[in-house]
């Protein structure tokens, strides 16, 4: 899954898409470089981030979305509205940080036939970070998804339709971050994605700036596909095929 955001003030790239002209290039140049499904987002949700309103969030995202049609697209949005509208425009997978708790979320996933990701969050994007903390972070994260997938299928989401995430770097401190990343088999019976692509745990392990963090993202999606993620939501595409076809190798030998 290659990420691209629509925003001004994402924490990867610092608004470098925020054209939808842009956007709609490097979704073409992910595609290219080997991504299977293009996830692209018209809020950042970065820790401090201030929410935008709905209708700023379709007028970033549809533009994009229309252009590459042709892509299997994810939109990334917390808000049933955008939900509905990017359904409505061709959208395969709803990725939503707030695993569908928002009213009416659940009846706009289910009306349609698209996949849906959900997402792992404790609090908000605007203070997660502050002061992040759990009992048992496996137990709490597992226990959350757990009910979210129940809470989908009741709904009348169909189970196959159902990918899970738990949510680094959303409410988490880098020693949650990697306590959930060894156990990321014990979350979930249902597919894992994991996003660790560039994110501020790095910073903490190697000291790297955004803009240098290639390595230890590679490491964390090798660390992640050992752990059985199913999907790598990344930056840095072509580097992450790489490793995606030499691990498909050695497990094949």
């Amino acid at each position: 899954m290659g990420v691209v955001n629509i925003t001004p003030d994402s924490f990867s790239d610092g608004g470098r898409y925020f054209d939808a002209k842009a956007a709609v290039a490097h979704a073409r140049k992910l595609a290219g470089d080997g991504a299977d499904l293009i996830d692209i987002g018209g809020e950042s949700t970065r820790p401090g981030a201030l929410p935008v309103s709905v209708q700023e969030e379709m007028d970033r995202v549809l533009p994009v979305l229309e252009e590459i049609q042709d892509l299997p697209v994810s939109v990334d949005t917390r808000r049933p509205e955008v939900m509905q509208a990017a359904l409505a425009a061709g959208a395969s997978m709803i990725n939503d940080i707030e695993a569908l708790r928002a009213t009416g979320a659940i009846e706009a996933v289910a009306a349609g036939k698209c996949a849906v990701c959900l997402m792992h969050m404790q609090g908000q994007p605007a203070t997660m970070q502050q002061d992040p903390h759990y009992d048992d972070v496996v137990a709490e994260v597992k226990a959350f998804l757990d009910e979210a997938v129940r809470r989908a299928e009741a709904g009348g989401i169909d189970a196959s339709r159902i990918v899970v995430d738990p949510g680094f770097g959303f409410g988490k401190t880098a020693a949650h971050n990697l306590t959930l990343l060894k156990n990321l088999g014990a979350l979930s019976s249902r597919p894992v994605l994991a996003g660790l692509s560039r994110k501020s745990t790095l910073a903490r392990l190697t000291g790297r700036a955004v803009e240098e963090r290639l390595a230890g993202s590679l490491a964390m999606a090798l660390l992640a596909l050992q752990g059985g993620a199913k999907i790598l939501r990344v930056h840095d595409v072509r580097e992450t095929r790489d490793v995606l076809n030499v691990w498909e190798a050695y497990k094949a030998i």
